[in-house]
């Protein structure tokens, strides 16, 4: 686990994760649940018209890099889906 400066433990709020990921994912549609209720264990659907024509794979690191190197500092675990918007879809 990862302490902060005066030995507590360090999270991340669901909203602070929803918005690094809005932030590099504007269109995207997100949705997050806390899976444990201690603001480290996180379950994540991320729906965005920017994975079209990437693996699962690449998408999975996009949205790991949108985090900007919290993973596995402030969150411990992200259970995570993604998939590419449908044109269709608003």
């Amino acid at each position: 686990m990862a302490y902060g400066v005066y030995g507590s433990i360090m999270a991340m709020n669901l909203k602070e994760l929803e918005s690094l990921i809005k932030e590099a994912f504007p269109d995207a549609t997100v949705e997050i649940q806390d899976l444990a209720g201690d603001e480290n264990h996180y379950s994540a659907t991320v729906i965005s018209s920017k994975f079209a024509g990437k693996t699962k794979i690449e998408q999975h690191k996009m949205v790991y890099n949108s985090l900007k190197g919290k993973m596995g500092n402030e969150l411990h675990a992200l259970a995570l889906k993604t998939k590419e918007k449908d044109g269709s879809n608003s």
